[in-house]
This record gives structure tokens, C-alpha cells and sequence, in this order.
């Protein structure tokens, strides 16, 4: 979907992408090596997003996330995720709380093959520079909740990462609520002895580990790992929905 994005030239919304689909130039190659004049559009501005998709090939050549970041608007991250999201880090946190004092208990990074998670007081101080390693993030509100939580624990996280939060992009889609919600929505089940555990549940856990319960972390941390591992599949279902409402494709 990354090479038929134009949603990020300078005068380009979805109504003009789609002209340009439906005029044939359904690829940056096309838009490039278009010759003579484009109806609606200038000689001067059309030679402007010529040059701007030469340089969005030289960037995807170059596998340069922090490009794609910065040109596309954040709430169409999702349209690379098939070309940077082939390995990327599936994050959910859980925490002390939500206020500014709460603390970050545990934080889960799924990559579609391995699972790493972080445990405070134990090897949390390796998770930022593991998390600064990846260019595409996927998170369930974790552009209001995980993200900001995680930069003020580890002030040094890259701000140039390609991110999906799926609470909104979800939303797009008519699948409203948390992602325990979503999750029934889609006819997603849990392990029973997780079936029903929150974010309270885990501030809850947290605490009973802390008073000596070994067994509320282990709960606490599959809790969280279902979370992550969830995230895959809702990126995927979310991508060729969002996908095909694009290209005006069923879905």
C-alpha cells in the first residue's frame, strides 16, 4: 500500500489520491513518469510531486522508517506496514497506575516470532534500548497511555518511529471500546483463567507480587503477553480492511 500512497504530497487529501488512482497512476513509478499535463493540477506542482516520489524511493530503497514517519500523516501509518511492519514491535505496558507518578510495572514486545518482556526491578532498564531497535510500532492506546509512559521512564526513546495505535484505527472500522471489547467483538477468547483480568487486575497483580505472591507475576505476565499477541492479529485484520476501504475494494 506504501508505493500507492500519495496522501502525503503538499495538496493531496483522499479525494485527490483517488483521482490519481482512477486517472492510472496508481504508483509512485506512474506519478514520476507521467508526462504532459494532469487535469486539476499545475505544471509546477505536479513537477513537485515528481520529485518528492523520486525521493520516496530512494528512502524505501534505503528502508528509512524515520521518512516515512515524518511525510505521512499519523493516522496513516497503518499503509506501511506491510513494507516496515514485517518485523515490528507489538508493545503493551502495565503500570502503577495512569497518573504522572505511576510507574511501569511490565512492558511486553511481541515481533510476530519472539516474546520479550520487561519486568521493573528485574531487567527493565534493558527495554528501551530493545524497543529503540524497532521502526514500526503497534499498540492498543498507546499513543495516549504506553508511549508516553514508556518516553518518561526511558527519556532516550526515538521519536522518528512509524506507529499504529489500533484503538483508532480500529475505530475507523466501527470497532469501538478497549481491547477487551474489540477483542469479543471479533470472536477473539482468552485462556479462562484470563478471561475477564483488566488494568485494574493488573495494578492488582502487581501489588500482590510485591507483597510476595510469585504466582500473581506469572499471571500478570501472560496476562500481558496475551495482550501483545493480540495485537498481531488485530494489525492484520485492521490493514486489509483499511486497505480496501482506500482502494475502494471489498473487504
Amino acid at each position: 500500500m506504501l508505493p500507492r500512497s500519495f496522501i502525503h504530497l503538499p495538496g493531496v487529501g483522499y479525494a485527490t489520491e483517488r483521482r490519481l488512482w482512477e486517472a492510472g497512476l496508481t504508483t509512485w513509478a506512474d506519478l514520476r513518469g507521467h508526462q504532459g499535463r494532469l487535469g486539476g493540477v499545475s505544471p509546477r506542482r505536479l513537477a513537485e510531486w515528481q520529485a518528492q516520489t523520486e525521493q520516496c524511493e530512494r528512502a524505501l530503497a534505503a528502508r528509512d522508517h524515520a521518512f516515512f514517519a515524518r511525510a505521512l500523516p499519523t493516522r496513516d501509518h497503518w499503509r506501511a506496514f506491510t513494507t516496515f511492519g514485517r518485523q515490528p514491535a507489538y508493545v503493551d505496558i502495565e503500570s502503577t497506575g495512569t497518573g504522572i507518578w505511576a510507574a511501569v510495572t511490565v512492558v511486553g514486545i511481541w515481533d510476530g516470532n519472539r516474546m520479550s518482556t520487561f519486568v521493573a526491578d528485574d531487567n527493565m532498564d534493558e527495554c528501551g534500548e530493545v524497543l529503540a531497535g524497532y521502526g514500526f510500532l503497534v499498540t492498543f492506546n498507546g499513543s495516549t497511555f504506553d508511549l508516553p509512559m514508556l518516553r518518561r521512564r526511558f527519556p532516550g526513546l526515538p521519536h522518528d518511529q512509524l506507529h499504529v495505535d489500533l484503538r483508532f484505527a480500529l475505530a475507523r472500522l466501527g470497532l469501538r471500546g478497549g481491547l477487551k471489547a474489540v477483542e469479543t467483538q471479533l470472536g477473539m477468547h482468552r485462556d479462562d483463567d484470563l478471561a475477564g483480568l483488566d488494568g485494574w487486575d493488573a495494578m492488582r497483580l502487581w501489588h500482590e507480587y510485591r507483597e510476595g505472591d510469585e504466582a500473581a507475576l506469572d499471571l500478570l505476565v501472560r496476562y500481558n503477553a496475551a495482550d501483545v499477541r493480540n495485537l498481531e492479529y488485530l494489525m492484520e485484520y485492521a490493514y486489509e480492511r483499511l486497505r480496501a476501504e482506500a482502494l475502494g475494494e471489498p473487504s
